[in-house]
């Protein structure tokens, strides 16, 4: 027979014990913690312009948004107190290398933490991406940035067309459909 387990006032009964490790391993099936993928998508404003863009970067490097012009453009919104930050930094990384900088530029734009924490980051965690500094969070005023991580897509004529809020999985399917619109149409063969 088995038996109740009891906690001062928390009272947990052998269906509910074998509930609860269902569920972790339903959980752990799935790949990790719901909010891994829980992400909130939105266009952009249809008219909208982009705001203008001049942020340095760890190696003193100051990146401009119309320089940019021809590529598509993801801007990350991040910190390094934000576990969902940290958690997709990795399949950014991965994004970049798959689709190579003459496709896409990833821009992790650390949020109001100084130079050495964002570098030091940057540095345990093999980054790899361009971290850029808004030292006084004036990037995110401007972008429309409010929770993090938050990410905008900008196509290859530099136009903002999705802003999203929350973790993504970048190396997804569903990610991979959210990327493919904003990529430079290729040219076609000439017979």
């Amino acid at each position: 027979m088995e038996q109740r387990l009891r906690h001062d006032l928390i009272d947990i009964s052998p269906a509910r014990r074998r509930f609860l490790a269902q569920l972790a391993v339903l959980t752990a099936a799935a790949g990790g913690p719901a909010w891994a993928a829980d992400f909130e998508a939105s266009r952009w404003p249809a008219g909208e312009p982009a705001p203008s863009l001049q942020a340095t970067d760890l190696a003193g490097k100051t990146w401009r948004l119309a320089d940019l012009r021809g590529r598509a453009v993801l801007l990350n919104f991040w910190a390094t107190w934000c576990p969902p930050c940290r958690a997709e930094m990795p399949s950014l990384q991965d994004l970049a290398a798959i689709y190579g900088p003459d496709k896409i530029v990833v821009l992790a734009i650390n949020f109001k933490e100084s130079r050495t924490t964002a570098a030091r980051f940057a540095q345990a965690s093999a980054l790899s991406l361009p971290v850029l500094l808004d030292l006084d969070g004036s990037v995110a005023r401007q972008w429309g940035v409010s929770v993090f991580p938050t990410t905008v897509l900008i196509d290859s004529t530099g136009q903002p067309r999705q802003r999203i809020r929350g973790e993504v999985e970048w190396s997804s399917q569903r990610a991979e459909q959210m990327i493919a619109p904003l990529l430079a149409p290729t040219p076609a063969l000439r017979t």
